[in-house]
């Protein structure tokens, strides 16, 4: 068994994933979901969209995927159980903390842990089980080895269809600290989808240097399922419907064994961004990177031709008015047209830009098409079966179950009612997606007025409907208490550095540049404790050579979830980073770790109100925006440079440093143009002197902010005042 999940970003969207054959729908309220842009939800909209799915069989999982506050708890709990007890058959959470507290607390609730949550190798399937999770939404960076490995020990959810983030999941902070709107809240601006410039030999040119190209699985989903993944996720709470239902036909198709190529050429037409990926579960291809073209290219149609002033697309096709066409030159887009009319070879393409003979026409907007899409319904199968005798109540059977009118029928004086008044009358479907076919019909020749036969028709769909898409969930009554937090000081620092030899500091959490270095020489010397920085994606083999390395020091900091089961096994303390995003007192109770550090998406005044003895506040140094798990050269190997650190530039002249570090490959990290200076929050100070070659000098003087500032130059304080929206 498998299911195809389907996005929906507003009623209209799901109902069109329903008919389109999907198995389950994931959708957002208006708060909490990690699509905010979205339409999403309202309580009303919610409740109609869940009957409705119910009546089909089809599941309604709700997203509360968002990095929440301490003063969000109450009413993010409070929303949890109102959409249960609306029906939601599971919550998507991606804090692992509030899920093992719902779950605690009202143990009916099913809960889902987001991909949000980067779950990528068996460790954090370990905790995420041990939680009181059911499911794991996969990283869509997780390889199939290790999907395979997570299939074993819990309920999977992967990713096969639509957009990919650029920077691993739940780990993108560059639109948080570029300006104030976060992603890990839902409102993503998307500056990896901006063009930017890399120091580095072919890679000069401004281009879209971070933007990856649509994920399509395709035929490959085979493999998923081979594996043992039991949910196929199709991306794309803010794309159309039409996408939406032709995504999920493309999908159900193949798995029921057709070929899918025409259902193919209908999702292209529908959204493609760089001609599909595979992802990185296969490794990364060659179509991964979208770096020519951001946004929507359709099918290819055919080639400009330039005659009697006209631009004319030679190639085969049916076009209408209001189709609109994509024109490439040399792989990148020079404009846009729209549908002109036939002429002989081909059609004229209408619009304000002038293209060149050769020019490549890639239809975006296909009106037929889009049509056919969302006129295809999905329709619940009735028998109806029914005795109307005299003297008696009227009884109807629908698929076996009985319902009785509230009136004694009587004997007809003149007409009586035939089967065919019956069928004429029952055949008419009013509001319900029924697919009726009429069983046996008893009757002893009894009058029924049009008016009572037409209001027993709506009573007893409406009662039958009711009872397909009824509500079974076990209702919640609230029943909690929310953690409170004593505040107790901290005055230890903690400083992540690539070279402990000299520093004079509490923690040091030691960053390897190449994970086959010798530590040893880098760490001698150091006075303080020593832990060993793991970062938020490491498969299952690179775990396994990563284990060596841990002996030298007193625990692992580790900016991902399968930290906990990992040093549990290792029996070492465990540092939990800042990628786990601990923002509220109830992750930060149940985070049962040596030492924590808080999200760097909080204030220090939010931090201080729950702080304890362990609790560190990143307060100065470099900022880490994004992880990325593929290379942005392409995997030219062979020609790079392999240099450490580059430069990212936008086209604001601002410089965002690039680094490199040797795991099994490349892996990559992306830290803001300017650092952070800010006030302590009454706890430890956390330190990130990942790019300084003299991270002492910058200890020394991290108490004071007017040498911080001289030092830095470009300096900022984050989110360390105001608060993330």
């Amino acid at each position: 068994m498998c299911e195809i999940l389907a996005p929906a970003g507003n009623k209209n969207t799901a109902i069109a994933a329903i008919n389109a054959g999907a198995d389950a729908v994931y959708l957002g309220l208006k708060e909490y979901s990690a699509r905010s842009s979205a339409e999403n939800f309202d309580y009303q909209s919610f409740e109609e969209t869940v009957k409705y799915a119910h009546a089909f069989g089809v599941k309604i999982y709700v997203a509360m995927n968002t990095l929440v506050k301490n003063a969000e708890l109450a009413n993010f709990i409070e929303t949890c159980i109102d959409v249960w007890n609306m029906g939601a058959d599971a919550l998507i959470i991606s804090d692992v903390f509030i899920g093992a507290f719902l779950k605690r607390n009202y143990p009916q609730i099913v809960i889902h842990l987001s991909t949000q949550a980067g779950v990528c190798n068996k460790y954090g399937a370990l905790f995420a089980n041990e939680c009181g999770f059911s499911r794991i939404v996969l990283a869509r960076e997780t390889a199939l080895e290790d999907i395979k490995e997570i299939a074993s020990i819990i309920e999977t959810e992967v990713f096969i269809q639509g957009a990919l983030c650029s920077c691993f999941s739940g780990q993108c902070y560059f639109s948080s600290f570029a300006g104030g709107n976060s992603g890990n809240r839902g409102k993503c601006k998307q500056p990896c989808r901006k063009m930017y410039s890399i120091n580095k030999e072919g890679f000069e040119e401004f281009s879209y240097k971070l933007s990856l190209s649509d994920l399509s699985v395709g035929t490959e989903i085979e493999l998923l399922r081979k594996a043992g993944v039991y949910s196929f996720k199709i991306e794309g709470r803010m794309r159309r419907a039409e996408y939406v239902s032709a995504a999920v036909k493309y999908y159900r198709n193949i798995l029921n064994g057709n070929s899918g190529e025409n259902d193919l050429s209908d999702l292209k037409r529908t959204f493609n961004r760089g001609n599909y990926t595979k992802g990185l579960a296969f490794g990364q291809d060659k179509s991964f990177l979208s770096s020519a073209i951001q946004g929507h290219i359709g099918e290819f149609v055919g080639i400009v031709k330039v005659e009697n002033a006209k631009f004319i697309c030679q190639g085969n096709g049916s076009f209408d008015f209001g189709d609109g066409f994509k024109i490439l030159r040399n792989g990148k887009e020079i404009g846009g047209a729209s549908f002109g009319g036939y002429v002989k070879g081909g059609f004229i393409l209408s619009g304000k830009t002038h293209f060149k003979n050769g020019d490549k026409v890639f239809v975006t907007t296909d009106t037929r098409l889009n049509t056919r899409l969302l006129s295809e319904k999905r329709l619940i199968p009735i028998k109806i079966d029914a005795t109307l005798n005299s003297g008696e109540t009227a009884k109807i059977f629908i698929n076996g179950k009985k319902f009785e009118s509230d009136e004694i029928l009587e004997k007809a004086k003149n007409l009586s009612l035939t089967r065919k008044d019956f069928e004429f009358c029952f055949n008419k479907t009013d509001k319900f997606p029924f697919e009726i076919t009429f069983g046996n019909f008893e009757s002893d020749g009894v009058f029924v007025p049009a008016s009572v036969l037409n209001a027993l028709r709506r009573n007893v769909f409406s009662c039958y409907f009711e009872n397909i898409s009824h509500n079974n969930n076990v209702k919640i009554v609230q029943n909690h208490t929310i953690p409170e937090i004593k505040r107790v000081k901290n005055d230890k620092t903690a400083v992540i550095c690539t070279d402990l030899r000299g520093l004079n500091a509490d923690i040091g959490i030691f960053k390897l540049n190449d994970f086959n270095e010798d530590v040893f020489p880098l760490i001698e010397n150091f006075k303080g404790e020593k832990f060993l920085f793991l970062p938020p994606y490491l498969s299952g083999k690179e775990i396994e050579t990563v284990k060596h390395l841990i002996a030298p020091f007193d625990g692992i900091y580790c900016d991902g979830i399968y930290g906990f089961k990992l040093a549990e096994e290792l029996k070492k303390p465990l540092f939990a980073g800042t990628g786990m995003n601990i923002s509220n007192s109830i992750a930060f109770a149940d985070c049962r770790s040596e030492y924590i550090a808080y999200s760097k998406e909080i204030t220090a005044k939010e931090a201080d109100n729950f702080s304890k003895s362990n609790a560190f506040y990143f307060c100065a140094g470099n900022i880490k925006l994004m992880d990325l798990v593929y290379c942005p050269f392409e995997k030219k190997c062979k020609t790079c440079d392999k240099r450490r650190i580059y430069a990212l530039t936008d086209e604001n002249g601002r410089k965002f440093a690039l680094r490199r570090y040797q795991t099994s490959g490349c892996r990559f990290e992306i830290y803001n143009c300017a650092d952070l200076i800010s006030q302590n929050a009454g706890c430890g100070k956390l330190i990130d002197l990942t790019l300084e070659n003299k991270p002492q000098n910058i200890i020394d003087i991290c108490n004071d902010e007017q040498k911080l500032r001289e030092k830095f130059k470009n300096y900022t304080r984050g989110h360390t005042v105001q608060s993330v929206f």
